[in-house]
């Protein structure tokens, strides 16, 4: 594509393609940055696409010297409330169930100083997004880096968003792999060893890919998934509340089943408890020791740096922000500050809440992945086998969500200037699916490769690029590079730095060690 056309065509459209069409598009006055002008102070503007349905965002040709009129090619009708649902779904990710461990290894009032911190410049990042995306009239990532850097721009931000969601959706993919089977043999008390088709994690990937994620990601618009989201988000509810009700049902210490003697019936165990030692009945370990049942204000030890990387990244949502901000109804960017920032309180809240708890249960004796530790007390406990069928139903919702700006980023790399396409939009979501699905079934150790392009492309969608974008796209005449929003924007994208750094060490610092302590918010 030629510069000119590529600065001018711009994404500020959902991926469902709308067309222009002059009698429904509104006008309103666009900032222009001085290099989009011509010698004649004409705005140069090309539009190769007869039929007016281009993908993208262009501005209108005004040769009168008046300021240059933006419209938008696509008018949003996706409510408050569902683009709530919808960015607290992108938001939400298998890492809440690890925030109870990162809280064992920092104490409650440590881990809710960083978790208050990390929600505040989640925030605050939205805000340089918004603010650049205002200034120039783009909803797409991939365009702001265009404005800010060039095609580099373009092709880091786009590489990124597709790495890192691919990362994410693997991720979900594989825990769906490994735990529905386990699920389904919990419920059917099938033996584990039996060679059956519906307890191959194999077999059961796929039927889900196929059956409930390839039909939402081929929708349209990404406000249609506002029900599943709010569907996937009442599941987080639940395991929340099932954390909460089993903190007043198991003891500390608890009575840990075994493996030994599994077939036992929890509801046949007599209990024999005595004093300062293990026991064991029918099954049930019964340790004794009370040490670790204090909850601890503020904790440092050896993990305790771990979980920095895992809070940093728990309100990973950036590359669904713009896509939603397009399809917002009356969008404006106080009304998408305001979406952004209710999701991330609700999703505080649940995450400080679903720590709390599950720390208050287990203690020091809290395992990396909370419900494991649940199961460790009753493997076939109704309550935490549905609270797992829960928390699986609501990864499987969160990967459409992830994958509308995967395609996104591909639509502007590649087909910038085509129209939208029904072949190419089903064609890059089935593409997408399959590649992941293999990478799942059959490289599953390369889930490892994906930490490191997490801590890599993480920082950059949530620190860096924002600042840097900012910094570059808002005029010097409006805020001098010595202001005192810039002088933050740029110690926001050196903290990015810091993280990425830090993450990065602590993955390889596992790699050579054997062990497997950091992680992510997703």
């Amino acid at each position: 594509m030629e510069p000119a056309q590529s600065e001018m065509s711009i994404l500020g459209c959902s991926p469902n393609g709308k067309g222009h069409n002059l009698g429904d598009d509104k006008y309103v006055p666009m900032k222009t940055m001085p290099e989009e002008l011509d010698t004649n102070g004409t705005q140069n503007a090309r539009f190769d696409d007869p039929d007016g349905i281009l993908e993208s965002e262009e501005f209108l040709p005004n040769g009168d010297g008046k300021k240059p009129m933006h419209f938008t090619d696509f008018e949003g009708k996706t409510s408050f409330g569902m683009s709530v649902f919808n960015l607290g779904n992108a938001i939400m990710g298998s890492g809440i169930l690890g925030l109870a461990y990162a809280m064992a290894n920092t104490g409650i009032l440590l881990f809710l100083f960083l978790l208050t911190v990390v929600a505040v410049l989640s925030c605050y990042s939205i805000h340089l997004l918004l603010k650049s995306s205002g200034i120039v009239g783009i909803r797409a990532y991939e365009q702001l880096g265009y404005r800010a850097f060039g095609t580099p721009g373009k092709m880091a931000a786009g590489i990124a968003i597709t790495l890192q969601n691919i990362g994410a959706m693997s991720s979900y993919l594989y825990i769906v792999k490994s735990e529905f089977p386990l699920v389904i043999q919990a419920f059917s008390r099938a033996d584990p060893n039996a060679d059956l088709w519906y307890l191959n994690g194999n077999y059961l990937v796929v039927m889900v890919s196929i059956g409930i994620i390839l039909p939402l990601a081929l929708m349209k618009q990404l406000g249609y998934l506002g029900y599943t989201s709010g569907f996937s988000l009442s599941c987080m509810v639940f395991f929340l509340s099932a954390v909460i009700y089993k903190k007043f049902q198991i003891p500390c210490p608890f009575e840990e089943f075994s493996a030994a003697n599994h077939t036992v019936s929890h509801l046949d165990i007599h209990l024999n408890i005595t004093d300062n030692h293990a026991t064991h009945d029918n099954g049930l370990v019964h340790e004794m020791d009370d040490s670790h049942c204090g909850a601890r204000m503020f904790t440092m030890n050896s993990q305790t740096a771990y979980t920095i990387p895992i809070l940093a990244f728990a309100f990973v949502c950036h590359p669904e922000v713009l896509p939603i901000y397009t399809e917002l109804r009356n969008p404006t960017q106080r009304r998408m500050q305001h979406v952004s920032n209710l999701s991330i309180l609700v999703m505080y809240t649940m995450y400080f809440l679903a720590a709390l708890f599950g720390y208050l249960t287990f203690y020091g004796k809290t395992e990396t992945e909370l419900l494991h530790t649940y199961s460790r007390i009753d493997p076939y406990d109704t309550l935490i086998l549905c609270v797992r069928l829960a928390v699986l139903t609501a990864v499987t919702l969160t990967v459409p969500i992830v994958l509308f700006p995967v395609r996104r980023a591909l639509n502007q790399m590649f087909f910038a200037s085509k129209s939208f396409n029904w072949l190419r939009h089903v064609a890059i979501a089935v593409t997408l699916l399959s590649f992941i699905n293999m990478l799942v079934i059959f490289a599953p150790n390369i889930l490892g490769i994906f930490g490191i392009i997490g801590a890599t492309s993480a920082p950059c969608l949530i620190f860096i690029f924002p600042a840097i974008f900012y910094i570059r796209i808002v005029p010097k005449e409006q805020e001098p590079m010595h202001s005192i929003p810039k002088i933050l924007a740029a110690c926001f994208a050196g903290l990015g730095v810091a993280f990425m750094i830090m993450s990065l060490s602590f993955i390889i610092i596992d790699w050579t060690t054997g062990s497997s302590n950091s992680g992510g918010g997703h």
